[in-house]
C-alpha cells in the first residue's frame, strides 16, 4: 500500500515536472523569438541607418542640381532594386524663399521633372506615368507634405489608365525644407515587386537633407 502510494506522488511529481518543463520551454520559445524579432529589426535600423550615411556623404559638396539629383536617382535605385525614380520639383515662382531662375530644369506648368530609369523595363502601354501628372495634382502632392500612396493620388486627381496604374507599385516622398515644400521623389517598379514599407521609410529619412541640397543648388545658381 506504501509503494502504491509512494508510485502515485511519484507520478504526480512527474507529471507536475513535466508542465513545468513545458511552461519554460514556452516561455524559451517567446523570449528566443522576440531576440530574433529584436535583433531583425536592430539590423534594419543599421541598414537604414548605413544608407543615410552613404548617401549624405555621396552628396555633400555637390553644387550643381542636376548633378546632386543624378547622385540621388541612382543611390534611391541601388536602395530599392528595378525602381524608376523621378523628382518632381515645384518651380522656383512657387517656392517660398526662392527667386526663379533661368536655368531650371525641363518645365510642365509649374514644376520641372527629372527621371532616373531602372534597366527593368515597365510596360506602360505607351505612356509613361509621370505623364499623367498635372500642375495641380503635383501641387496637391507637395502640400500634403506626406508619403503617398497610388490611392491618396488618386483622391488628389490623378487620372490615369487603370491599365497602366494597375500595373506598378508607386509612392510619392514629400522633398522639403523647415521653411517650404520643393516638391517629392516618385518611385515606382512593376506591381510583381510591390514596394516595402522599409524601402520608404529608408528614403524618407533622407529627404531632409536632400530637400536642403536642392534648395542651396538653387539658391547658388540665383546668387551667381
Amino acid at each position: 500500500m506504501n509503494d502504491e502510494r509512494r508510485n502515485k506522488r511519484l507520478r504526480l511529481l512527474i507529471t507536475r515536472l513535466n508542465k513545468e518543463r513545458k511552461k519554460q520551454a514556452k516561455q524559451l520559445d517567446i523570449l528566443c523569438n522576440d531576440f530574433i524579432a529584436a535583433q531583425k529589426d536592430f539590423i534594419k535600423s543599421l541598414n537604414t541607418i548605413g544608407f543615410a550615411a552613404d548617401f549624405y556623404e555621396a552628396i555633400a559638396g555637390l553644387t550643381e542640381l542636376n548633378e546632386l539629383l543624378c547622385t540621388a536617382g541612382n543611390l534611391i535605385k541601388d536602395r530599392i532594386p528595378d525602381a524608376n525614380v523621378a523628382f518632381f520639383l515645384l518651380a522656383l515662382s512657387t517656392v517660398e524663399g526662392l527667386a526663379p531662375s533661368s536655368t531650371e530644369g525641363p518645365q510642365h506648368g509649374n514644376f520641372e521633372l527629372h527621371i532616373f530609369e531602372s534597366d527593368l523595363a515597365i510596360d506602360l502601354e505607351n505612356r509613361r506615368i509621370e505623364n499623367f501628372f498635372t500642375a495641380e495634382l503635383v501641387g496637391n502632392i507637395a502640400k500634403s507634405n506626406r508619403i503617398c500612396t497610388i490611392e491618396d493620388m488618386l483622391a488628389m486627381g490623378l487620372a490615369g489608365s487603370p491599365a497602366c496604374l494597375e500595373k506598378i507599385s508607386t509612392a510619392a516622398i514629400p522633398l522639403s525644407t523647415p521653411a517650404s515644400s520643393l516638391g517629392f521623389v516618385l518611385i515606382y517598379r512593376s506591381s510583381r515587386n510591390q514596394l516595402t514599407s522599409d524601402e520608404l521609410k529608408a528614403v524618407a529619412q533622407i529627404m531632409p537633407g536632400l530637400g536642403r541640397s536642392i534648395a542651396s543648388c538653387r539658391a547658388l545658381v540665383n546668387s551667381i
